[in-house]
């Protein structure tokens, strides 16, 4: 990859990546590979944002939409993927650009994942369930007890991650953290990509992200969380996490009105940019800057 060097492109939810994506594609003979962990769902065009038709036939898109909302898609799956298609774009003379606002996606193409190993089914089984009687809070207290080096770097209102702490630990009797230490192998290593993050504004992106919201509703997101409804998804799944459809989820079961729904998926959203900026600022300070209005 070394004479085609990749290009990495970051930024928040609505922050305008896709469009300079598509720019740096026509100019470098590229091929927009997806980094965002909810755009691989065929099930979630609009919900998710994807490129659209236009543009996946104007400039070549890999890895969006070729994954079913049933599967527990992973970024160690994705790193599989993403090996496969770089040999492909090599093999064509072309620059891979990727696109994206999934930190850990970027993290472990750059950096290689840690080796991570099997968890016991029983212990698995066990912690699900506890996740589903117990609050975050007290899940995080009874991690804090076990495996206090993990429990210190998770938000108690995560989980997600904070069960999947506690089946590894549990089934390995390692922390965590300790297996997430292990160096893995990168992709595209130091020398082999250049990175930009796009920067527009704070407030910019807020109001671009709920405008944003507004136009997806009116495309058809609501039908697409009904189909979602209708697969009678196990809510663990990843693509039940994607932004918006818990609350549309609620509105659909006959608990809240459309209009507070919207309300619930905008805060949501908002808050999960403010989560990315966090991220791009404390783990992509050395990439280049891209301020945008």
């Amino acid at each position: 990859m070394a004479a085609k060097r990749a290009i990495l492109i970051a930024g928040a939810t609505a922050s305008g990546k896709s469009a300079v994506g598509m720019r740096l594609a026509r100019s470098f003979n590229g091929v927009i590979v997806n980094a965002d962990s909810m755009q691989v769902y065929a099930q979630m065009r609009v919900l998710t944002a994807r490129p659209e038709p236009a543009d996946e036939w104007a400039v070549p898109h890999r890895l969006y939409g070729q994954v079913s909302a049933r599967q527990n898609y992973s970024v160690a799956r994705w790193l599989e993927d993403v090996r496969e298609v770089l040999g492909e774009i090599e093999r064509l003379g072309q620059r891979p650009i990727f696109v994206g606002g999934t930190g850990l996606y970027f993290n472990a193409l750059t950096q290689g994942l840690s080796p991570m190993p099997e968890t016991d089914s029983v212990v698995r089984a066990y912690w699900r369930g506890e996740a589903r009687r117990r609050s975050p809070e007290e899940l995080h207290a009874e991690l804090m007890r076990l495996d206090p080096l993990t429990a210190s770097r998770l938000r108690p209102s995560d989980p997600q991650r904070i069960v999947r702490a506690l089946e590894v630990f549990q089934s390995t009797g390692q922390p965590l953290a300790r297996w997430q230490g292990k160096a893995g192998t990168p992709l595209l290593p130091a020398g082999a990509w250049s990175g930009l993050v796009i920067s527009p504004e704070r407030e910019a992106i807020y109001r671009r992200a709920e405008a944003r919201f507004d136009q997806m509703m009116a495309a058809g997101a609501l039908d697409e969380v009904r189909q979602l409804r209708q697969m009678q998804l196990d809510p663990e799944l990843p693509a039940m996490r994607a932004l918006g459809v818990a609350p549309l989820m609620q509105h659909l079961d006959g608990e809240i009105a459309l209009e507070a729904a919207i309300e619930m998926a905008k805060t949501q959203t908002r808050r999960y940019v403010k989560r990315q900026l966090t991220w791009l600022r404390r783990y992509m300070i050395a990439w280049r800057q891209v301020k945008t209005k």
